[in-house]
């Protein structure tokens, strides 16, 4: 189902969530809560943003309370700084991240991870501006599970993760890129999202396309299932 889901309908996927997102930063909703369980698809393939419970009208465009999920918070969250969507904006990146990968991506996917994953030959994989994610105390298959408070600290202090050329598409990488940059005033704006190569090209997209028909034939073979 995974690799279903990555190979046919990966960019409506990613759109999807991405127009959400964007809907929401407009209404000036700080979502707060950006992350990949917030992220529910309905019977007709519809994918939306859920979990408004936590979130809040901004004010000032400037938000103080320290709530939501820590593992998907901004840096400058972490360390007590003022935030605003920007911060958002990061949980939305790193939540692609996940989306893309299978796992939480802290610490940060390795070359020899991302080669087991998707079966390529790990001299092939190619990072943009050719950074090279470590994690020395990880094994390929087996990234080290992390104590919340270092969990925190890596978030803050080690480099944010970066998908590979070739196995995503340069559009991609380059928007996912721009959402997770650790310092707010690098990171994409709404403004820069929604102008983005990636997010223009895909935009349009019905939501009955493929990934949609496949959920309803899914629901369909369910319900006939349990008749």
């Amino acid at each position: 189902l995974w690799f279903f889901l990555l190979k046919k309908v990966f960019l409506y996927d990613k759109i999807a969530i991405s127009d959400d997102f964007v809907s929401s930063s407009k209404l000036n909703i700080d979502v707060l809560d950006v992350k990949p369980s917030n992220i529910l698809v309905n019977g007709r393939g519809e994918i939306k943003l859920c979990d408004f419970g936590v979130s809040g009208m901004l004010i000032d465009s400037m938000a103080n309370s320290f709530v939501g999920t820590r593992s998907y918070m901004a840096p400058e969250r972490l360390t007590g700084n003022y935030y605003n969507v920007q911060s958002d904006v990061w949980s939305f990146g790193l939540s692609l991240v996940e989306i893309s990968v299978g796992r939480y991506p802290i610490p940060a996917p390795t070359a020899s991870e991302f080669s087991i994953i998707f079966n390529i030959p790990e001299e092939e994989i190619e990072f943009p501006g050719g950074i090279l994610p470590v994690a020395p105390s990880s094994t390929p298959s087996t990234p080290r599970t992390m104590a919340i408070f270092e969990l925190l600290d890596y978030i803050v202090n080690e480099p944010p993760p970066v998908l590979p050329l070739k196995i995503f598409s340069d559009d991609f990488v380059d928007f996912v890129s721009k959402c997770v940059k650790k310092n707010p005033m690098e990171r994409a704006n709404l403004k820069i999202l929604s102008n983005h190569s990636f997010y223009k090209i895909y935009s349009n997209s019905e939501d009955g396309g493929e990934f949609a028909r496949f959920i309803r034939e899914v629901t369909e073979s369910s319900r006939m299932y349990l008749s």
